[in-house]
């Protein structure tokens, strides 16, 4: 049993269809999921993959209907189950994109990587931006969970 104010845990399953041009470690992934995560007590499950151009447009095209590559895509997961863990689901984040848009946003690699993965994962604990006051309250909230780890307003 999980005492009250225990840190959040987290099962990650981690694989890599893609290296280029950098991907950062399990261990960063972790811990930037962790800290968008933040429930005290509470075991978490995530599965992410990285993955070149070719699988996240095929991944876009089939799910959201649009025929680009993208940065991340979020697939929620069933929940609780029945030992306790929370099954949030899956990040596909396509590494070429990432880098392209660090690139063009004049953003660090290691920033743009802990952006887009606080940005899925607040995905799956149900955030979203599709309207104003959406993104808004999911933006204030990137904000602080980027502050924390140390990096700047991913929006300015």
């Amino acid at each position: 049993m999980r005492r009250r104010g225990a840190p959040p845990t987290l099962d990650l399953d981690l694989s890599y269809a893609a290296r280029r041009p950098w991907v950062p470690t399990a261990r960063a992934l972790r811990a930037w999921a962790l800290a968008a995560l933040g429930r005290p007590g509470n075991r978490w499950v995530l599965s992410v993959r990285v993955v070149g151009k070719t699988a996240s447009r095929s991944l876009n095209a089939c799910y959201r209907h649009k025929d680009t590559p993208t940065n991340v895509l979020s697939f929620a997961g069933p929940g609780a189950g029945p030992d306790g863990r929370i099954f949030l689901g899956e990040l596909v984040i396509c590494a070429p994109v990432v880098a392209a848009e660090a690139a063009a946003q004049r953003k660090t690699l290691q920033a743009h990587w802990a952006h887009m993965t606080v940005h899925g994962v607040l995905h799956l604990r149900g955030f979203d931006h599709e309207k104003a006051a959406q993104a808004a309250k999911m933006e204030a909230v990137e904000v602080q969970i980027l502050d924390r780890l140390g990096f700047s307003n991913p929006y300015r």
